[in-house]
C-alpha cells in the first residue's frame, strides 16, 4: 500500500539517481566539448571496457545479499566472512584482467594508458553496490541516495572547477585520472562501512531486531560464487548488450564513431535510471519477500508495474523524439550533429526497456535468476555477434538499431519465462 512514507523514499531515490543521471550527462557533455569527438571517443571506449569488466568484482554478491537476507534473515550474517574473501579474489582478477587487455589488446599506445588509468574505476564501482545493497536492506533511503549521489557529484564539481574556474586544458588522460581519483575515495569509504556491517553494525528491516552470531556455520567462498553467480552474470550480459556497441565502434569505425554513438547513449542511460530506481533501488528488496511469502501481491505489482512502465516508456520516447534535433547540438556542440538520428533510434527502445524493467524483475526471485541470466547471455551474444555483423556496413545507425532488436528479445523472452515459470495458472 501506497503511504507518505513511501512517496518519500522513492522521492528521495528518484531525485537522487535523477540528480546523479544529471550531473552524470553534463560531465559527459564538458569532457565532450572539452576533449573532442575523437579524443571523446578514446576516453568512451576505454571507460566502456573498463566497465565491462565491474560485475567481476564481487560477481553478483551485492544482489545475492539482498536475495539471501529476504530469505533468510538474520542469519544471513554467516554468509559474510566467505562474501568478503569472494569479493577479493574476484575483484582482482577484474582488476588484473583490465590491465592485461590494455597491455595486449588490439589498441594504440593512448588508449592502452586511459585503460591502465582507469583500472581503479573497478574498486570504487564495487565498493558504491555493496553499500548501496546494506543501505536497501536498512531501507535507509536518504543515506543511500545521498551515497550514490557522491561519485556523480565529485566527479562533475572536479571537472566543471577544471574547466570552467581554472580554465585548464585537460587531456583524455587527465579526465581518466579524475575519474580514477574519485573512484579510490570511493573504495576507501566502503571499506569502512562494510568492515562496520560485518561486525554485526547495521538494522535488518523486516525481521525483528538480531544480533551478530558468530556459531552459525559460515559458507566457504566457493558456496557463495556458487550462489552468487546468476547475478553476476546477469550483470555482465547486460552490460556486453548495454555497452558493447561503443567498444565495437571505437575499434571498427574509429574513436569519433565512438563518440557520435556515446553522446546519444549518454541521454538514454540518464532516461532508463527511472525504472532502475523504481525496481533496483526500492523494490527489489521487497519482491524478494513478497516472492516467499505473498504471491498474490507479488503478482499484483507486476501487472500494475507492467502498465506504469509502459506508459512512463511511451511518454520518454515522445519527449525524446520533440526535443533531440536541438538538444543535441546544443548539449554537445555541431560536432555531434550526426547524433541526433542515432539518439531518435535508440528512443524507440524506451517503452521496451521499462516493460523489461518490470518484467525482469520478478525472474531474480528464488531459482528463477539463472532463466534469467540465460535470457541475458543469449541476448548479450546476439547483440554482439550483430554488431560485428552490422556495424562495418552501417557505422553508428547500425549500432542503435542492434540496440533496439536486443532490447525487444530480451523483453520477449521475460515474458516467455515468468508465464511459464514463476507465477501459478490462477494468475496467468
Amino acid at each position: 500500500m501506497i503511504n507518505i512514507r513511501t512517496i518519500k523514499s522513492i522521492s528521495f531515490l528518484w531525485l537522487s539517481s535523477l540528480l546523479g543521471a544529471g550531473l552524470t550527462f553534463l560531465t559527459q557533455v564538458i569532457l565532450a566539448r572539452g576533449l573532442g569527438a575523437e579524443d571523446f571517443g578514446v576516453f568512451s571506449s576505454a571507460l566502456a571496457t573498463v566497465v565491462l569488466c565491474v560485475p567481476l568484482a564481487g560477481f553478483g554478491v551485492a544482489s545475492f545479499w539482498l536475495k539471501v537476507f529476504g530469505e533468510e534473515g538474520w542469519k544471513a550474517q554467516r554468509w559474510f566472512r566467505g562474501s568478503f574473501v569472494f569479493i577479493v579474489l574476484s575483484t582482482a582478477i577484474a582488476v588484473l584482467g583490465v590491465v592485461g587487455w590494455g597491455a595486449v589488446g588490439p589498441h594504440d599506445e593512448v588508449m592502452s594508458r586511459v585503460v591502465f588509468l582507469l583500472a581503479i574505476y573497478i574498486l570504487g564501482q564495487l565498493s558504491v553496490e555493496l553499500v548501496v545493497s546494506k543501505f536497501q536492506l536498512e531501507e535507509k533511503y536518504l543515506i543511500l541516495a545521498a551515497w550514490q549521489l557522491f561519485p556523480h557529484l565529485s566527479r562533475f564539481l572536479f571537472f566543471a572547477f577544471l574547466f570552467f574556474v581554472f580554465n585548464f586544458d585537460l587531456d583524455v588522460y587527465g579526465a581518466a585520472l579524475v575519474y580514477s581519483l574519485v573512484s579510490f575515495v570511493c573504495f576507501v569509504m566502503g571499506v569502512y562501512i562494510l568492515a562496520r556491517m560485518s561486525a554485526g553494525k547495521f538494522y535488518l528491516v523486516g525481521h525483528g531486531d538480531g544480533l551478530l552470531n558468530r556459531k552459525l556455520q559460515a559458507p566457504s567462498f566457493v558456496r557463495v560464487g556458487l550462489e552468487a553467480w546468476p547475478f553476476g552474470a546477469g550483470g555482465l550480459f547486460y552490460l556486453i548488450y548495454f555497452q558493447s556497441a561503443v567498444i565495437v565502434l571505437g575499434y571498427l569505425v574509429g574513436p569519433q564513431a565512438a563518440g557520435l554513438y556515446n553522446s546519444a547513449f549518454v541521454v538514454m542511460a540518464a532516461i532508463y535510471l527511472f525504472p532502475s530506481v523504481i525496481y533496483q533501488k526500492f523494490l527489489l528488496p521487497k519482491i524478494h519477500r513478497w516472492a516467499s511469502n505473498d504471491q498474490a501481491l507479488l503478482y499484483k505489482n507486476y501487472r500494475s508495474g507492467n502498465f506504469y512502465m509502459l506508459l512512463a516508456g511511451l511518454f520518454a520516447m515522445l519527449v525524446v523524439w520533440l526535443f533531440s534535433f536541438w538538444g543535441i547540438p546544443f548539449l554537445f556542440g555541431d560536432d555531434f550533429i550526426e547524433a541526433v538520428m542515432v539518439l531518435n533510434v535508440l528512443a524507440i527502445a524506451a517503452p521496451i526497456r521499462f516493460v523489461a524493467t518490470s518484467v525482469g524483475s520478478i525472474l531474480v526471485t528464488k531459482t528463477h535468476m539463472k532463466r534469467k541470466v540465460g535470457y541475458m547471455g543469449g541476448v548479450a551474444v546476439l547483440n554482439v555477434v550483430l554488431n560485428f555483423s552490422v556495424i562495418p556496413s552501417y557505422g553508428v545507425l547500425g549500432a542503435a538499431i542492434v540496440t533496439v532488436v536486443s532490447d525487444a528479445v530480451l523483453l520477449a523472452l521475460y515474458f516467455f519465462g515468468v508465464r511459464k515459470y514463476v507465477f501459478d495458472r490462477k494468475y496467468v
